[in-house]
C-alpha cells in the first residue's frame, strides 16, 4: 500500500511497456471486480422526515373509541 492507502503496483524493470500496461490493467480489473459494493441509503420522504422531526408515531397515545362521542350526534 502507498502512503495514501491506495494499492501499490510494482512493475518489474525488465517488463516491456506493453507488459507493464497489461499487468496494471489486470490488477485494476481485479480490484474493480472484488471491491465491496456500497449500499445507498434509502431515500426518505419529506413526510417521514417531518414526522420523525416532530416526534409523531404511528399509533396515537389516546384511544378515540373510549371517548364520549354521543355529543357529536
Amino acid at each position: 500500500m502507498s502512503s495514501d492507502g491506495a494499492p501499490r503496483i510494482d512493475v518489474p524493470a525488465s517488463a516491456t511497456p506493453e507488459e507493464a500496461a497489461a499487468l496494471v490493467a489486470a490488477v485494476e480489473q481485479f480490484l474493480r471486480d472484488t471491491a465491496v459494493a456500497v449500499e445507498e441509503a434509502p431515500v426518505e420522504s419529506a413526510w417521514g422526515r417531518t414526522a420523525r422531526r416532530e416526534g409523531v408515531t404511528r399509533s396515537a397515545s389516546w384511544d378515540a373509541g373510549a371517548a364520549d362521542l354521543s355529543r357529536w350526534g
